[in-house]
């Protein structure tokens, strides 16, 4: 990745990014996509720079006969629908 695509990721990370309660800043899939970038691009940036998936939170279990037919127990694998940069990443 040459100092272009780095600056021009960068600004793109900073102008989408949001605050995140843990001092740092999130950046969401959605808006990434919604930019047209890069996506595999902007998230080699983000996990460059010491960002992560943000976990998610896991759905409470589901009771009853088609609760226990219908869960998977969480195998699949899931997407990250938002990413967490360290506090001063974007500095």
């Amino acid at each position: 990745m040459g100092a272009v695509d780095d600056d021009a990721i960068r600004a793109l990370v900073t102008r989408l990014a949001r605050p995140h309660p843990s001092g740092g800043d999130v950046i969401e899939r959605a808006a990434i996509l919604a930019e047209g970038a890069d996506l595999a691009a902007v998230i080699a940036w983000i996990t460059a720079h010491a960002g992560i998936p943000e976990a998610r939170v896991a759905a409470a279990p589901r009771h009853g006969l088609h609760g226990r037919l219908n869960d998977s127990g969480g195998a699949e694998p899931r997407t990250p629908l938002r990413y967490v940069l360290p506090a001063g990443a974007l500095a």
